[in-house]
């Protein structure tokens, strides 16, 4: 007996039980489902069903679907799909898939007109589109909003290079971040999450405060400030910085960890990772002091960081223990806690906002650059600069509803 498929599109008012009652119908007459999608906004339906069947049956199917369509108070439509359109839609979905995530503190007509024009620009079409962040409340506008949409792209890109550059001049001009990521198996399964700590995970330079309260503040900030721009060897000017600590009473120490700023989201962003199994490290050029102040906080795995020499007086030296932290360090120091986790490198996640960070942001699965240097941004694939520090969960997929947060968009 001769086959057809037939496109079926539901629209209108969603209820409890739409579909089973469609599906009951089509279920009488053996219907096949070959494919099938529905989406939700703001309570209006959209659902689709690609169906093949027998032709004598397809007349009365039709019939008894408008009648319960008329029933159920929504619209119904039918469009024939023959055996060649078929082959060559199936034949098209062998090609890559790729998630493009847009955030920033709203998302506005502009800014998703802009990313969806380099999206066609490239050759690639949307297959679906989601939100992951919760609604977001008119009346009583949360203090730190979110807003964040996450689109699947079937297809290649033309050229990924210019895409990438025109995404990033496009998250600077219009106060939005993208993440665009091929969605393998790996960007469904990261395991291991290295943070760098200073102006990452917290909002300071610890070399900075131990200088201000050692009377050589701006010195030190002058170094710091031209190592992290790239100008300078890390490892001359970690050394030069140290130097000028000599002398700094290590109780000082205690009383700058109590009050660290710790950057927005950070308290989400550890709460859920941990929840979720990430085994977490910093990476830090800073110092092991602090690093290990985090770590009780928030029960990180890994440490490693920089120690500082303390004389028999209790004081500072102005010299340091053992290798330094650098760039290079932090790149070999991802791989081998990987390869101690049994976790694959693509699995792998690294974030930090300056040059010394970008040997390990090059070399993770996903490599975010966080309120970074121009620099860093400029030879990252992913930046946030908008939002705080757990937007890094939305690069992962997570959506506010898996978290219980359903008030911020």
């Amino acid at each position: 007996m001769k086959k057809e498929q037939i496109l079926v599109r539901i629209t209108g008012q969603d209820r409890p039980g739409l579909t089973a009652s469609v599906m009951g119908i089509l279920a009488k007459y053996d219907a096949q489902i070959l494919d099938i999608g529905q989406a939700d906004i703001h309570s209006t339906l959209s659902l689709g069903i690609l169906i093949r069947m027998d032709e004598t049956n397809s007349g009365q199917v039709m019939k008894e679907l408008l009648f319960k369509a008329t029933e159920l108070g929504v619209q119904i439509g039918f469009s024939p799909i023959s055996d060649n359109e078929y082959e060559d839609w199936v034949g098209h979905q062998g090609k890559n898939r790729y998630i493009l995530t847009v955030m920033g503190r709203q998302l506005e007509a502009r800014q998703i007109e802009a990313a969806t024009s380099v999206i066609a620009e490239q050759g690639l079409n949307i297959d679906s589109i989601i939100r992951l962040t919760g609604r977001k409340s008119i009346k009583n506008p949360a203090k730190h909003t979110r807003a964040c949409i996450e689109f699947s792209l079937r297809g290649e890109p033309k050229d990924r290079q210019e895409m990438q550059s025109k995404l990033m001049k496009l998250s600077s001009e219009m106060e939005i971040d993208f993440s665009f990521q091929l969605d393998d198996m790996f960007r469904r399964m990261r395991r291991l999450i290295c943070f760098d700590m200073d102006s990452t995970l917290i909002q300071t330079e610890c070399i900075d405060e131990l200088a201000e309260r050692n009377g050589v503040g701006a010195q030190v900030r002058a170094i710091t400030e031209s190592a992290m721009r790239g100008e300078i060897d890390f490892k001359e000017s970690f050394t030069r910085r140290v130097s000028l600590l000599k002398g700094l009473d290590v109780s000082v120490m205690q009383e700058i960890a109590e009050k660290l700023p710790i950057t927005e989201g950070v308290d989400r962003l550890m709460t859920t990772l941990k929840r979720y199994g990430y085994k977490i490290a910093i990476l830090s050029g800073g110092f092991t002091y602090f690093g290990e102040y985090l770590q009780r906080r928030y029960g990180i795995d890994y440490v490693y960081a920089n120690e500082l020499e303390i004389g028999p007086d209790g004081k500072l030296t102005g010299r340091y223990v053992g290798e330094i932290v650098d760039g290079h360090r932090k790149a070999e120091l991802l791989k081998l806690i990987a390869q101690v986790e049994k976790v694959n490198l693509a699995q792998t996640i690294a974030v930090g906002d300056g040059a010394n960070d970008l040997p390990m942001i090059s070399e993770a699965g996903l490599g975010i650059a966080f309120h970074a240097k121009p620099r860093v941004v400029a030879n990252a694939e992913q930046s946030i600069n908008t939002i705080g520090l757990d937007g890094v969960l939305y690069f992962l997929g997570f959506k506010d509803s898996y978290l219980g947060d359903q008030g911020v968009m």
